[in-house]
């Protein structure tokens, strides 16, 4: 998660101190990473997450604000807490419906992440919008990038990341431990979408 947030946000996103990001997913694993990092790095830090108890957990880890998506259109409450200026960047896992409400939700020269694709891997959007808002539209997986470019993520991580997990200023969010002969009863609790951070198996 760390790699996945640091080399997206920070490297291929460019946040900036004082700048503004909507984070989506904030009390996923990816999601909690998020929020502490930027945090940490000095950005303002809004979040979507699907519960009331999940907002709170999210806002203890720094977010501002924490918009629960069940019950809010994130788009309409980022205008009225930015004061209709929007965020710099979105971080997205969702895709799908979610990209041209995103693009909403930018300001001019605001930069959208695309790591995941829950919603589904097509959308359509205003290319016209686009070039007058002069936005940036990327992401990434992992996983098919070279051993060359994982290993100058992971010193880059090792450099500026390390030493804050070393201190303690962030941490990886672990929601439980299971044994591995629970592995079953790990996916079903998974399945649930109730968890805040990670589920670890202990082998």
């Amino acid at each position: 998660t760390f790699i996945t947030v640091w080399s997206n946000i920070f490297l291929r996103g460019k946040l900036k101190k004082n700048e503004t990001i909507l984070i989506h997913g904030g009390s996923s694993g990816i999601g909690t990473t998020a929020v502490q990092l930027s945090k940490h790095f000095g950005a303002n830090v809004f979040a979507t997450a699907g519960s009331s108890k999940k907002c709170l957990a999210v806002k203890k880890l720094g977010a501002l604000e924490c918009i629960n998506y069940k019950k809010n259109k994130f788009e309409e409450r980022i205008f009225d807490l930015t004061e209709n200026k929007g965020v710099d960047v979105v971080f997205d896992m969702v895709a799908g419906s979610y990209i041209t409400r995103n693009l909403k939700c930018l300001k001019p020269d605001g930069r959208l992440i695309v790591i995941a694709v829950q919603g589904g891997l097509k959308a359509e959007i205003n290319f016209g919008q686009l070039m007058k808002n002069r936005h940036t539209i990327t992401g990434s997986t992992l996983r098919p990038q070279s051993d060359k470019s994982k290993a100058a993520y992971t010193r880059s991580l090792i450099k500026n990341v390390w030493p804050l997990l070393n201190k303690s200023k962030v941490k990886p969010v672990i929601q439980k431990i299971f044994s591995f002969s629970k592995v079953s009863h790990a996916h079903k609790a998974l399945e649930k979408g109730e968890h805040i951070g990670k589920f670890l198996l202990k082998i």
